[in-house]
């Protein structure tokens, strides 16, 4: 089987070419962009299965071609292999022969950047290691106050009104809210961020310059952490053992706050819809027949926050899903095709109540690190708000709700709702705990255990900084252990040992503690 990429990207049709209104490009492919597949993508995902199975050709921004991973056991193959299919963009063809410019729509999601998301192998696993071993200093009991907290605030700016938008009101702003708690800069939050955030991932015109204002406050925020030490998440990763570079803790706040946020905001609107349209929903949760958390996951299933991740690229000529792969070739996570592939979901009616095996937040060695956090904010902010506001109920008639889409998620512009107003509710004036656990002797960190080493592409790029980031130059900051060492440090450098993994049994008993006391 050839490829069926054999037009030139961002050749466009005549104007009589019925193309223009089918949401079809060059060559006959469909467009993962645009009204067909931001009005009805599920309809839009069955039509390229049906056409061509669990890997389907499509065009990006500019109808560069990619191929859309549609089936779950293709999708996992895809994240679990990297051998096959790279994190570094730096590979992708369309980049390296110019079809693709620096200022294309989608370039804040595939520029490459000095964060473990565009690395494979031993940087990676050294990245990756900082940021998951500072995420379990997180102390869960208070991160889950703060989230409780921000919710009745939100709530409290509504309540007396008997009518809100949920969506602009509150599954926007909480996320945001507890991500900068987390992360020891508070003040920061504000519309603006809130908005840049939002803007940044949907490929819009002003998606490049929304970046640029979320990586200068967290550029503010790391200089400050620098100098004034805090026990904060960005602390946290500037102190690591890992000695990550000031640029690469920018990189992975920036990547961390954006994930959160978009998929957290995406979550609580989506659970919420669910909970005021479909009756059995309602009706379980009232009766305590489901708790919000078995709502959160059967959420996941249905609308998983993120309907796409771009993306991977293959690193060499290989067959998947009976499509031939060429090097170089783009390739996307399909979450939301893989989570309805009827091979595992035959019908999409069932109820999928402890069943994890949805892909909302990827697989493999690039599975979100912090998805826990992401259920929390969900659980306990919908849960807040549920108490606060029990009658809650649609404020329009469920054919009104409108979508907006991108190719990687799809959200809801606004919840309309309508309740008896009620009170403000006194908050508790004292200082919010602090969200941090005691910190381990830094001589017992270690990050991970060796991996095959997996080639990188020759570039000269490693240690800059990426073209976004304000002042163009890196910030002072020691450097990491060499690469193209065959894992050896360089002469005079620290050795950074391998993660420690509790045992099998440690973990089983760490996570029935953590379920037995509902957290």
């Amino acid at each position: 089987m050839t490829t069926p990429f054999h037009h030139e990207p961002g050749a466009v049709p005549p104007p009589q070419c019925p193309a223009h209104n089918l949401g079809t490009g060059p060559g006959g492919l469909r467009r993962l962009y645009g009204p067909e597949a931001e009005n009805d993508p599920a309809g839009l995902y069955d039509r390229l299965r049906a056409e061509h199975g669990t890997v389907a050709p499509v065009l990006l921004h500019g109808d560069v071609p990619a191929w859309l991973v549609l089936g779950h056991s293709e999708n996992l193959h895809l994240t679990r292999t990297p051998s096959q299919f790279s994190r570094d963009s730096r590979r992708w063809r369309a980049l390296q022969d110019g079809s693709v410019a620096p200022d294309h729509p989608l370039a804040p999601i595939f520029t490459w950047q000095p964060i473990c998301v565009f690395a494979d192998g031993a940087k990676h696993e050294r990245q990756r290691g900082a940021v998951t071993d500072s995420m379990e200093r997180i102390d869960t009991r208070g991160v889950r106050r703060h989230i409780n907290r921000f919710s009745n605030r939100l709530v409290n700016d509504f309540c007396e009104k008997g009518s809100a938008d949920l969506v602009g009101q509150f599954a926007e702003h909480l996320p945001m809210m507890v991500m900068c708690a987390i992360f020891g800069m508070p003040e920061e939050y504000d519309e603006r961020l809130v908005q840049a955030a939002r803007d940044m991932t949907r490929g819009t015109a002003t998606a490049v310059a929304s970046n640029a204002h979320v990586v200068a406050v967290l550029t503010r925020l790391v200089e400050r952490r620098r100098a004034e030490p805090a026990p904060d998440f960005a602390t946290w990763l500037v102190e690591h053992p890992a000695t990550m570079t000031d640029v690469e803790v920018v990189e992975h706040l920036r990547l961390i706050l954006i994930a959160a946020y978009e998929s957290t905001a995406n979550l609580i609107a989506n659970v919420l819809r669910m909970v005021l349209t479909d009756p059995r929903f309602r009706a379980r949760l009232s009766g305590g027949h489901m708790t919000v958390p078995e709502a959160v996951e059967q959420t996941l299933w249905d609308e998983p926050p993120f309907t796409a991740v771009f993306g991977r690229w293959a690193v060499g000529d290989t067959e998947l899903g009976g499509q031939q792969i060429k090097a170089g070739d783009a390739l996307l996570v399909g979450i939301a095709p893989a989570n309805t592939d009827p091979a595992v979901r035959p019908d999409l009616a069932a109820d999928m109540g402890g069943n994890r095996a949805h892909l909302a937040f990827s697989g493999g060695p690039h599975e979100c690190p912090g998805q826990d956090i992401g259920r929390a904010i969900a659980d306990v902010g919908v849960d807040a708000l549920l108490m606060r506001l029990p009658d809650l109920q649609l404020g329009v008639e469920e054919a009104e709700l409108r979508w907006v889409g991108n190719i990687m998620s799809r959200h809801l512009v606004e919840l309309p709702v309508k309740f008896a107003p009620s009170p403000q509710q006194k908050l508790d004036a004292d200082p919010l705990s602090v969200m941090a656990r005691p910190a381990r002797p830094a001589g017992d960190w270690e990050i991970s255990s060796p991996a095959r080493p997996v080639p990188e592409p020759a570039h000269s790029l490693a240690g800059t900084q990426p073209a976004h980031a304000p002042g163009g130059a890196p910030l002072p900051r020691p450097a990491p252990p060499a690469e193209g060492t065959g894992g050896q440090p360089a002469p005079g450098t620290a050795v950074v040992p391998a993660q420690r993994r509790p045992a099998a049994p440690a973990r089983l008993w760490q996570a029935v503690a953590r379920w037995w006391k509902g957290y």
